[in-house]
C-alpha cells in the first residue's frame, strides 16, 4: 500500500457498533469559504461513522454501510470472488476483502473505478470507465469465470433536479445489472445503489426474473436526510441460454 494510506486495524470490519464517543466540532467560517462547504465540513467532523472509520483505518464511511448489509443478510462468504464497481476510495473493498478471507487466499475481490485508488491488499485494482463501451469485456477479461457477487456503489454526480438524478443512478444499476447477469454463478448475489422510491418497474422485474429475493434496504450508516438506498438481489437463478 502507497504512502498515506492507514492499514485497517484488527477487526476493523468485523462489527459494525461504534468503539467511542463523538464530542460536537464546529467549524468556523474561513475567508473565502462558501457555507455550503462550511456546512459540510462540520457534517464531516462531526459524522460518528467517518470519525469510527478514521480510527480503525477503513477508507471511508461507506463501509458501514456494506458491513451492515452483510450482517443482515448474510451476503458475503468466506471463499467468495467478488467484483466491487465504483470502488474508490476502498471503502467496500476491504470489506469484501475481510469477509471473504481475500488476503489469506480464499477468495478474490476485484475493484474497479474511473477514479485513481490506491492499492487495498488482497484486492485488485482496476481504472477504467465502466459505461464506456467495451469496458465490461475488460473486467470479465480480468475475473477469468463466474464470480459470487457483484456488488456497486457506482452513482454519477448529482446535478440537484430530482428526476435526472434518479434517471443517472438508475442507468448505473442497469450496467452494474447486465454486467451481473453475464458473470454471477448460480446462487450468486447483486447488490447496487438506487434513490428512495426504489428501482425502475422494468429493472425491477428484470431482478425478479434472474433472482429469487429482490428486496430493498437502507443501513444505518446511510445519512438520515439522503435518498440513497440499496437494492439486494439473491439467488442467482444462472444465465439464460439462447431459447430460454
Amino acid at each position: 500500500m502507497s504512502g498515506g494510506a492507514k492499514k485497517p486495524g484488527k477487526g476493523a470490519t468485523k462489527n459494525t457498533g461504534m468503539t467511542g464517543r463523538l464530542l460536537h466540532t464546529k467549524v468556523k467560517t474561513a475567508r473565502g469559504r462558501k457555507t455550503s462547504s462550511t456546512n459540510w465540513l462540520q457534517r464531516q467532523l462531526n459524522d460518528p461513522y467517518v470519525v469510527e472509520a478514521r480510527t480503525r483505518g477503513l477508507r471511508s464511511r461507506a463501509a458501514f454501510k456494506l458491513m451492515q448489509l452483510n450482517e443482515r443478510y448474510n451476503l458475503l462468504k468466506s471463499g467468495d470472488s467478488v467484483v466491487d464497481l465504483g470502488a474508490a476510495p476502498g471503502g467496500w473493498t476491504q470489506v469484501a476483502v475481510d469477509r471473504v478471507g481475500a488476503e489469506k487466499g480464499k477468495g478474490k475481490v476485484l475493484a474497479v473505478d474511473i477514479l485513481e485508488m490506491e492499492p487495498v491488499p488482497g484486492a485488485e485494482v482496476m481504472q477504467l470507465d465502466f459505461t464506456e463501451a467495451g469496458a465490461d469485456d475488460r473486467v470479465k477479461a480480468a475475473l477469468g469465470g463466474p464470480v459470487d457477487a457483484v456488488i456497486s456503489d457506482m452513482a454519477a454526480p448529482t446535478t440537484g433536479h430530482r428526476q435526472t438524478d434518479h434517471l443517472r443512478i438508475v442507468m448505473m444499476c442497469e450496467l452494474a445489472l447486465e454486467f451481473a447477469i453475464d458473470v454471477l454463478a448460480p446462487g450468486g448475489v447483486f447488490i447496487a445503489k438506487v434513490l428512495k422510491g426504489g428501482t425502475e418497474n422494468d429493472l425491477l422485474e428484470q431482478m425478479k426474473q434472474n433472482f429469487t429475493h429482490v428486496r430493498h434496504a437502507k443501513p444505518e450508516a446511510s445519512r438520515a436526510d439522503s435518498r440513497e438506498a440499496y437494492v439486494i438481489a439473491t439467488g442467482f437463478r444462472g444465465k439464460k441460454t439462447d431459447g430460454e
